[in-house]
């Protein structure tokens, strides 16, 4: 996609680049905005964004175990990805059947959609139908209809009708008698940018009259910012509204279309980038900025994005456990799954404030290697829910229980319990300073 083309080569450079962090972080920064601007972003939108990526980049801190400059690319990432849009849209209709209307501008590929759609969900399992009711251009009717030959999907239009709300009445109650779970009607667009109005209007009247589940507006990628306040207006007039972004294949103003129309609020439900049938997707904000990006090339690095996520649910299980001096096999279970991500389990302990400061405890009773971290999961699913939550109640015969059902050695699970003891010994150390418990705001806690 090259309307954002260089951004990849901006993210490997900053990451491997060896200058002042603050310095490089103005480079990219001033890199970033001349791509916004070059993809016909709304200057105001890339200021706002740029000057919001400066300064979480400058004022926060990155987690223990992330580099300052892998977390500088996560800010730039999840900015993005709000800028965007953000939410992925739900794409799978909520009830059936399910009524679809497309309007758009003449020209931005409204019928082709209708085409992709009938294609996308049909390989979903649904059956899809194919409504015309634009009655100005001539090779409407047949253009849809050859889509739906192809498809092999039910058709209707009216060849010599001028009243498109009639035609739209006449094909739902045909549609839906024929068992259609998923109808979608194409409606006539109008030439140029300036009568919106009237096809609103129009809109409004067909969507009066047939009372659609959804009314999707179809933008072209080719008219960058215009997208905003075509779609400013579309979603401010009509209280169901999705977008499906047309012709996204590298045209230089592509960025500016997505922007634009995330800027409005209006939620983009799909991306075209071809001509046929197939060339359909969802759009997901956080899959589109990963791509460009590049972060599909910087596997390391996304897998740091994920530890980061799986290190807070790690971190409120070992708060908890400091706080109410309480730890079980399940708080076990967590961490050891996410250890494979973070790294070193005192990497994760430091995370918590004081922890760093209150263990004094060599490495070696910190450390689990790949293969334990493996065998030690197999032992706890070995377990009942009773000996994850009470660990002090297995007894030589449930540790051979446990050994066999998990394929392996007493000793093992031995090992581990030694390990689940280890950290309750670091919590009760813990719990033991004072100073230290304030930290997490509990001046008046009773230690046991």
């Amino acid at each position: 996609m090259s309307y954002l083309g260089r951004l990849k080569d901006l993210v490997s450079d900053f990451v491997r680049g060896k200058g002042p962090y603050e310095e490089s972080v103005n480079e990219f920064i001033k890199e970033l905005q001349k791509e916004l601007i070059k993809a016909d972003v709304n200057l105001k939108l890339v200021i706002d964004l740029t000057k919001n990526i400066k300064e979480q980049a400058l004022e926060s801190e990155p987690p223990p175990g992330v580099l300052r400059r892998e977390w500088f690319i996560k800010i730039v990432y999840d900015n993005l990805v709000k800028f965007f849009g953000g939410e992925v849209v739900e794409v799978l209709p909520r009830k059936i059947p399910w009524v679809l209307m497309l309007v758009g501008i003449q020209g931005s590929g409204k019928t082709t959609t209708a085409g992709k759609l009938a294609y996308y969900y049909k390989k979903l399992g649904y059956k899809p139908c194919l409504i015309t009711t634009d009655t100005y251009r001539p090779a409407a009717y047949d253009q849809l209809k050859q889509i739906a030959e192809k498809l092999n999907v039910p058709f209707y239009g009216e060849k010599n009708s001028d009243n498109p709300v009639e035609i739209g009445v006449r094909g739902l109650s045909k549609m839906l008698r024929e068992g259609c779970s998923l109808v979608v009607i194409d409606t006539a667009g109008r030439h140029g940018y300036g009568e919106e109005e009237y096809l609103l209007k129009e809109m409004e009247d067909l969507a009066k009259a047939l009372k659609p589940d959804e009314i999707m507006l179809v933008i072209d990628a080719y008219i960058g910012q215009k997208a905003y306040d075509i779609a400013r207006r579309f979603h401010e007039r009509t209280p169901v509204g999705s977008i499906f972004i047309t012709k996204l294949d590298g045209t230089a103003k592509g960025g500016g279309a997505l922007s634009a129309v995330a800027a409005t609020g209006a939620k983009i439900k799909f991306i075209g980038d071809g001509e046929k049938l197939e060339d359909i997707e969802s759009f997901n904000p956080r899959k589109f900025v990963a791509r460009l990006l590049g972060l599909g090339d910087l596997e390391t690095l996304l897998e740091k994005f994920k530890a980061l996520e799986e290190s807070e649910e790690v971190q409120k299980r070992l708060e908890k456990a400091v706080l109410t001096g309480k730890l079980t096999l399940r708080d076990v279970y967590a961490q050891v799954k996410s250890l494979k991500r973070l790294g070193p389990l005192r990497k994760v302990l430091q995370m918590i404030p004081g922890f760093s400061m209150a263990l004094q405890v060599d490495d070696e009773k910190l450390r689990i290697s790949e293969k334990n971290m493996e065998k030690w999961l197999h032992i706890m699913d070995s377990m009942t829910y009773e000996e994850l939550d009470h660990p002090a109640i297995i007894d030589k015969n449930r540790i051979n229980r446990i050994a066999r059902g998990a394929g392996v050695t007493p000793n093992d699970v031995k090992e581990l319990l030694k390990y689940y003891e280890t950290l309750v010994k670091m919590i009760k150390t813990l719990r033991s300073r004072k100073d230290l418990l304030k930290r997490f705001g509990l001046k008046d806690v009773s230690l046991e």
